[in-house]
């Protein structure tokens, strides 16, 4: 078995060995994979938190060995603040990584990946999961205005379950990386009335299938990505859009995952 870590801030997960090719999710820093075959440029993964499959070039990774892999469950997440920035012992490169990275916890203002060593100040923000009904809408309305980006992660373009899934991270909590995977998780809240802040509504097209989600605030508003991240009012019908004047997304099940 070999393993690989997503050592730059962004790296596009793509459907197929090639540039052109969709992309269907991006690693962030930090997030580990096991390496399902490779060619001379590419090379098809497995990622560790979610089991996406898919494609990523060769250049745009760092090989790690399986005790190196197996350290990587214990880490911490970036919270919501731009840009923060680690730096290769090897060069002094700086990179500025994401909300929703993955650092490891080894030493205080250091860590290893492979052979290189990052080194941090201590003042890196780490998501929290002390209150989370409060810290989940917080952390939500880090991503507003950020661009709608299929397969995105980041503020400079993300999905709707990508803003799902990457504000639960920094809250400790795994979601899977789709929009109907995440539906199959957490336990049903019946009715709007029932809602407590960080709850998910999932929506459906006219083929039934969940192909929307977003992040409760109450029973009256939720956040998602649509053209941007935005807030917008839902009812029993579903969301309805401030900038269209009208419903866009019927709703199917709203679920949580934190009791």
């Amino acid at each position: 078995m070999q393993y690989g870590i997503c050592n730059l801030a962004l790296v596009p997960l793509r459907s197929e060995p090639s540039d052109k090719s969709e992309m269907l999710s991006q690693l962030l820093f930090g997030d580990s994979f096991i390496i399902l075959n490779t060619t001379e440029k590419w090379v098809n993964i497995k990622t560790s938190a979610d089991e996406y499959a898919g494609w990523i070039d060769s250049k745009q990774y760092l090989p790690i060995d399986e005790e190196s892999y197996g350290k990587m469950k214990n880490i911490r997440t970036l919270g919501p603040v731009f840009a923060q920035t680690v730096r290769k012992g090897s060069s002094g490169e700086l990179i500025h990584l994401a909300a929703g990275s993955s650092i490891p916890i080894e030493h205080r203002g250091s860590f290893n990946l492979g052979r290189e060593t990052y080194f941090y100040d201590s003042d890196l923000v780490f998501g929290e999961a002390a209150n989370f009904q409060q810290q989940v809408i917080d952390y939500a309305r880090f991503f507003l205005n950020a661009p709608y980006l299929w397969g995105g992660k980041s503020v400079f373009g993300i999905d709707c379950s990508g803003l799902t899934q990457v504000v639960y991270k920094m809250l400790d909590i795994s979601l899977r990386r789709d929009a109907w995977q995440q539906a199959g998780q957490g336990e049903v809240v019946n009715f709007l009335q029932e809602v407590k802040p960080g709850d998910l509504a999932f929506f459906d097209n006219a083929e039934g299938r969940i192909t929307h989600v977003g992040i409760m605030i109450n029973e009256n508003q939720i956040i998602h990505a649509s053209g941007r991240v935005k807030i917008d009012p839902i009812d029993d019908q579903g969301i309805y859009s401030l900038d269209l004047k009208k419903h866009t997304h019927k709703l199917r099940i709203i679920k949580r995952y934190v009791s």
